[in-house]
C-alpha cells in the first residue's frame, strides 16, 4: 500500500499579474516592472531560478516570503479566496 498525503492547508498572498495591482512585496524581485501598462510578462526571481510570468498569471508569496508564478487555471483549482 502506498503513502497518501493531502496538503496542508495555508494562506498566501497573490496578486494577478497585468489585472490587479501590484503589491509592496513584489517590487525589488523582478527583472521587469511597469510604470502605467503591464509588459506582457516580466521575470521573477525565484528560490529555484529566474522564472517568467505572463500577464493573466498569478503571483505568489509564499509563507515563507517566497515568490513565484502559478498559471492561472492550476491557482484557481489550488486556492479559494478568503473574504
Amino acid at each position: 500500500m502506498s503513502n497518501v498525503y493531502i496538503k496542508k492547508p495555508l494562506r498566501v498572498h497573490a496578486f494577478k499579474y497585468g489585472f490587479e495591482e501590484i503589491p509592496d512585496w513584489m517590487y525589488g524581485k523582478t527583472w521587469l516592472l511597469y510604470d502605467t501598462e503591464p509588459s506582457e510578462h516580466i521575470i521573477i526571481h525565484t528560490l529555484e531560478g529566474d522564472m517568467r510570468a505572463d500577464k493573466g498569471d498569478y503571483i505568489i508569496r509564499g509563507i515563507n516570503g517566497e515568490i513565484y508564478p502559478c498559471k492561472a487555471d492550476i491557482f484557481q483549482a489550488s486556492y479559494d479566496k478568503e473574504n
